[in-house]
């Protein structure tokens, strides 16, 4: 049980990095068609940035289909990318943006921290300037801040 384990673990952590730079380098580059609709004031109750999350969940389906069941990495592998991106969902959608009912924002300094810098990434109106594209590690809220102000003209 020890491999699964660290199998789900593994591809948790390696799905931050690649939510990260999917969403430095795609998200606020080529794909921002989709993306712009996540940084502006949303009509109802999707989103067009929502297909990212159906593209993301076929990718971990593809683990579970390609793993063939319990008994191959590669299906735990699909389970480690969709915690990942439930966790995601839970934090992200529900704790920053509200649009899942998960109650008021603890007092945890780690979350208070993600939903400060999550706020900070959407204080450019645009694609350019942004900063924090990770969703489940936030750098220090100061760090951020310098940066934003350092990206700003004038």
């Amino acid at each position: 049980m020890l491999v699964p384990l660290l199998t789900v673990l593994l591809a948790m952590s390696a799905m931050e990095l690649v939510a990260t730079l999917a969403h430095k380098y795609v998200m606020h580059g080529f794909g921002w068609g989709w993306h712009r609709s996540h940084h502006a004031p949303r009509a109802g109750r999707f989103e067009k940035n929502d297909l990212y999350a159906l593209v993301f969940a076929a990718i971990s389906m593809g683990w579970f289909v390609g793993g063939g069941g319990p008994s191959s990495i590669l299906w735990w592998i699909g389970v480690g990318t969709a915690l990942y991106g439930l966790v995601y969902a839970l934090l992200h959608d529900g704790l920053v943006h509200r649009r899942l009912p998960v109650g008021p924002v603890p007092r945890s300094a780690y979350l208070k921290r993600l939903v400060q810098a999550h706020r900070l990434h959407h204080a450019t109106r645009g694609r350019e300037g942004a900063v924090s594209f990770g969703f489940l590690y936030a750098p220090p809220v100061p760090k951020l801040v310098a940066r934003l102000r350092a990206s700003k003209p004038g």
